[in-house]
């Protein structure tokens, strides 16, 4: 029988804290340590979610909790500028991060996995957590070798903060690791709109779009002589995630560094 992990989470009133709160609320290997969150301190953790009370109050104070509760893995998904001061905090104590929220250089990531190798533990970067978003990602790197004009069209919401967003960002540094740097279009091609072929990422574009009622979708377009291919994975609800969280949680139990990329954890 596999032990019990302990979790906690941070950013545990957030649309998507919500949902990793309800999963580990619900799944008989997972046990909610702590729930930190700027509001609603002092409220159940269950309570918030819309689930039975589970005697879990809410706090404001991260450091606290974890040195209190003594989890096993936090799960984050706050926002940019807090993201590397909590995983700094999480290793601090010797508990596992497992990050959802972006704002990481390739230089915090170094840190980040000497700290853990430093402190034996294992971490994980994700820009991604659904496991459908990852295979997307995985097709479009391969077909890159064969189709390698292309460019990265991704969908979300008008309130999202950051664009391009992690996940095509992440898809780009995966397609680019299959295939050569290529200047794609007419070299005398001309914007008369600024910005309007979209951003420029080892020879190919990345477009964000930003609407109301969207949640999340991505797409991959490769042109060829006489030939398309799209790739596109969409998102309908942030349930969606929680599967993918769950497998985070428990292979980060595994691993000594820090992971940058939820396909490492996808065969």
């Amino acid at each position: 029988m596999k032990p019990i992990i302990k979790v906690a989470v941070a950013g545990a009133g957030g649309r998507m804290g919500r949902e990793v709160v309800k999963l580990v609320l619900s799944d008989p290997e997972l046990e909610l340590a702590a729930a930190v969150n700027r509001s609603a301190v002092g409220t159940d953790a269950g309570r918030l979610v819309g689930l039975d009370a589970c005697g879990i109050a809410v706090t404001n104070d991260l450091e606290l909790a974890l040195a209190e509760t003594k989890p096993d893995v936090l799960v984050d998904f706050t926002a940019p500028h807090s993201a590397v001061a909590h995983t700094r905090l999480a290793i601090q104590h010797k508990v596992r991060p497992v990050m959802g929220t972006t704002g990481f250089t390739p230089e915090d990531i170094a840190e980040l996995d000497k700290q853990c190798k430093e402190a034996g533990i294992g971490g994980l970067i994700a820009p991604n957590f659904s496991i459908g978003a990852i295979l997307m990602m995985k097709f479009a790197a391969q077909a890159a070798k064969y189709f390698p004009h292309l460019e990265i069209i991704e969908y979300h919401g008008d309130q999202k903060l950051d664009a391009p967003s992690g996940t095509s960002v992440k898809t780009a540094e995966m397609i680019s690791e299959a295939r050569q740097e290529l200047r794609q279009g007419n070299p005398d091609e001309v914007e008369t709109i600024e910005g309007s072929r979209g951003g420029y990422y080892n020879g190919f574009r990345i477009h964000s779009v930003r609407l109301p009622g969207i949640f999340a979708q991505q797409e991959v377009v490769f042109g060829a002589f006489g030939q398309t291919l799209k790739i596109r994975h969409d998102s309908y609800d942030r349930a969606g995630y929680m599967p993918g969280v769950k497998v985070a949680v428990q292979k980060v139990m595994e691993y000594t560094g820090m992971i940058y990329g939820f396909e490492h954890f996808i065969d």
